[in-house]
């Protein structure tokens, strides 16, 4: 195992490294790069219904190639035969390779852009299996070419397979009776459950298999071609695309939480002082006396106002160092947080290996310890404490990117006018499973006839996802209801979204402190509290407000406006 693990280290790193064993013609901007996929490997890669090329993989090229200045051009077909198209050169790479011992002899990789995880399919109804090795000796469907049929002709296994042509044919097969189980990957195999309505297929057993690194992949020495695509790789995870991307189709949504250091009460430094100073001129025809006190007042107000904004420029100077101290070291950080990501499932299928061997040695020898502990109590902790170390991990890497995310300044997001009540609806796809968790009782009210706002359209839709995932976490139980509401103010020239909340509801002492930096309630949960002044930094970018109304138990009401666009002119400004 130790050996496949270097091995592995090895394929994903000496391509990157520049060292090759032939030099095929470099990539040039100038040619047009063949990039060669399975067009039938949803959601990673496929042809839609108008047969152009879909999926996670394909955006992600797209998104390589805007980076990177490259022209592409994607050809997806039989795997086999794009598979034969890079091995003769009439395709320059592979958008999604699984990584083996035996495929990194003839290509190199790119580092991972996905990891499959393999499972057993079964219609209802049929005997449930724990693993592979309970499959031995039956005939199982599994997809011609694809990682699982590689492994399991090097277990040995090859005539008991019943070979398909793509994943959708294994579990169509499947669900007419042709054999009782099926070994493809769970991800597809749950996307092609759902797109084709098999309802007597279930998955019986997951992570059945090492799991499979998935890689951008070219011939064998072409280290320039591969160096881009890597550099390509760490641009978008650098600037969020690959977020946004993995999300938008693998689906995987948690509360985004990217950064700006903004308080919304900055709106209050100057609504109040000229509130104070126009309530003090409108008094002066009453009385002379009334309006110099009024002035004093004034006066009084915005010194103890300066004096707030002094110390908040003091903290903004400390939030700057953060920030350098932050991108000096979160690469440090992160760099043993992934090795410790990445080899905690392999820790654990060894140790789950070694307990049937363990647990023979207990009934042969009778009990005994290791590293001074009694073995029945290392078989109860040792789970957990590898569960502890990955659990650990995860909060490491979190926290480390929800801080340089929050150190990051991004003046040039692009803005342009813009559907508001396509931005809301795109967000309530986006967390359309979320919500299905959180509650039973979701609506959305979206207003006619609203006039265009001015934006950039990745920020919106992330405040939005955000808003709606903070009133989810707040129900008490599913039953309690969320309901999301644009409308238009013609009156004050706003465009509106209303996000209500049947939820626990806001302490009146935290209200004030909500767009607070690191000011959070959630913590136990792993919550770090820059989501809501990050959102509120979006929205002030914009020009627009958000505030909060709540009663503790009753819910809470976050209202969001925005500035209509009008002619010539940006936010409404």
């Amino acid at each position: 195992m130790l050996t496949r693990i270097i091995l592995l280290l090895l394929a994903l790193v000496l391509p990157a490294s520049g060292f090759a064993a032939q030099s095929p013609a470099p990539a040039s901007a100038s040619r047009i790069i063949v990039v060669g996929g399975n067009s039938n490997y949803p959601p990673y890669q496929f042809l839609d219904k108008y047969g152009q090329p879909a999926g996670y993989i394909v955006d992600l090229t797209k998104a390589i190639a805007g980076v990177m200045g490259m022209q592409v051009e994607i050809r997806l077909g039989d795997f086999g035969t794009i598979l034969k198209q890079l091995d003769t050169g009439e395709v320059d790479v592979l958008e999604g390779l699984s990584f083996s011992e035996s495929r990194a002899g003839h290509y190199d990789f790119s580092t991972p852009h996905s990891i499959i995880v393999q499972a057993i399919f079964a219609r209802k109804g049929t005997p449930k299996v724990q693993g592979l090795d309970e499959l031995k000796g039956k005939k199982v469907l599994v997809h011609r070419g694809g990682g699982m049929h590689n492994y399991l002709k090097e277990k040995g296994w090859e005539r008991d397979l019943v070979l398909t042509d793509s994943p959708r044919d294994t579990l169509e097969q499947l669900a007419r009776g042709n054999c009782d189980y099926a070994v493809l990957a769970l991800l597809p195999g749950m996307h092609i459950i759902r797109e084709d309505k098999l309802e007597n297929i279930v998955p019986v057993a997951s992570n059945v298999a090492p799991q499979r690194y998935y890689c951008y992949a070219v011939r064998k020495g072409n280290a320039e071609l591969l160096a881009q695509f890597n550099e390509g790789l760490s641009i978008l995870k650098k600037t969020g695309q690959f977020d946004e991307i993995y999300n938008r189709w693998i689906g995987v949504l948690e509360p985004q939480k990217t950064s700006w250091l903004l308080i919304a009460k900055y709106a209050a430094l100057v609504v109040i002082p000229l509130s104070l100073i126009l309530a003090a001129t409108v008094l002066w025809s009453y009385s002379l006396r009334r309006q110099v006190a009024q002035r004093t007042e004034s006066l009084s107000n915005a010194l103890a106002e300066l004096q707030r904004n002094q110390q908040q420029l003091v903290q903004a100077d400390k939030m700057a160092a953060l920030g350098i101290l932050v991108s000096g070291v979160a690469h440090e950080i992160n760099n043993p947080t992934g090795i410790i990501l990445m080899n905690m499932p392999t820790l654990k299928k060894i140790f789950r290996d070694a307990e049937r061997i363990l647990d023979r040695y207990q009934e042969e020898e009778g009990d005994f310890s290791l590293g001074g502990i009694r073995y029945q109590r290392v078989r109860q902790e040792v789970p957990l404490i590898l569960d502890e170390i990955q659990d650990g991990a995860h909060r490491i890497k979190k926290t480390v990117d929800d801080l340089k995310n929050f150190a990051r300044k991004d003046d040039e997001a692009r803005k342009e006018p813009l559907d508001f009540n396509d931005v809301v609806q795109t967000a309530v796809r986006l967390v359309d499973v979320a919500t299905r968790k959180f509650t039973t009782n979701f609506s959305a009210r979206y207003g006619a006839g609203l006039p265009p706002v001015y934006g950039n359209v990745q920020r919106l839709e992330q405040v939005v996802v955000n808003l709606i995932m903070n009133a989810g976490q707040a129900l008490p139980d599913p039953s309690r209801g969320i309901e999301v509401v644009t409308s238009y103010d013609a009156g004050a020239g706003r465009v509106v979204l209303k996000v209500r909340d049947q939820g626990t509801g806001i302490a009146p002492e935290h209200l004030q402190h909500l767009t607070d930096p690191f000011f959070t309630t959630k913590r136990e949960s792993g919550g770090t509290g820059l989501g809501l002044s990050i959102s509120a930094n979006i929205i002030k970018d914009h020009g627009g407000d958000l505030g909060f109304e709540s009663n503790p138990g009753e819910g809470t009401t976050v209202t969001l406006s925005l500035p209509a666009a009008v002619a010539g002119g940006k936010n409404g400004q």
